[in-house]
């Protein structure tokens, strides 16, 4: 049995019985109220609330679960080898993810530009990498997004910007 989360100290949740609506619950309302802290201008309050989003379990769930299930790119192999997790394996992932863990270098590969002959090179990083970067990406959109002007929508998360309207925050 793999577990994870321990809820008391008998009980545990396993992959498979994550309450994912919860978990994205959860996690949005931290990024509202870190939205609306960067809206009034509060870093203080910002950098507070961005902590608690960075050592949320809904939140290191949801990046896992982005980067070995929802992403596209989910079964592309770093330069540790790994394409792809076990269930026990995601949630050892998500009780070791932290910030203080240094990163591995990315895997270099040369990948042909549309049209022509040419190559570029793309770097791609390991599981354990990407799902921080898919934390910290889930901690500083919504800091960001009310910085933001609110006409501008290039390079912008849409989603984000159609949920905040919904539960009226601008």
């Amino acid at each position: 049995m793999y577990m994870s989360k321990t809820l008391n100290k008998n009980q545990t949740v396993e992959w498979s019985e994550i309450n994912w609506r919860k978990a994205e619950r959860l996690t949005f309302k931290l990024q509202k109220r870190i939205f609306q802290a960067s809206e009034r201008g509060d870093v203080k309050a910002v950098r507070k609330l961005q902590k608690t989003l960075i050592r949320s379990w809904s939140a290191k769930c949801i990046a896992v679960r982005r980067v070995t299930q929802d992403n596209q790119g989910k079964n592309t192999a770093g330069v540790d080898g790994v394409k792809s997790l076990s269930p026990g394996k995601r949630m050892a992932l998500v009780g070791n993810l932290k910030l203080t863990n240094k990163v591995k270098p990315t895997r270099r590969v040369s990948i042909p530009k549309p049209g022509t002959t040419e190559t570029r090179p793309l770097g791609i990083p390991t599981i354990n990498d990407r799902a921080l970067q898919a934390l910290v990406k889930l901690t500083l959109e919504p800091e960001w997004e009310a910085k933001f002007e609110p006409n501008s929508y290039g390079f912008r998360l849409l989603s984000f910007l159609s949920r905040c309207n919904r539960s009226n925050i601008s």
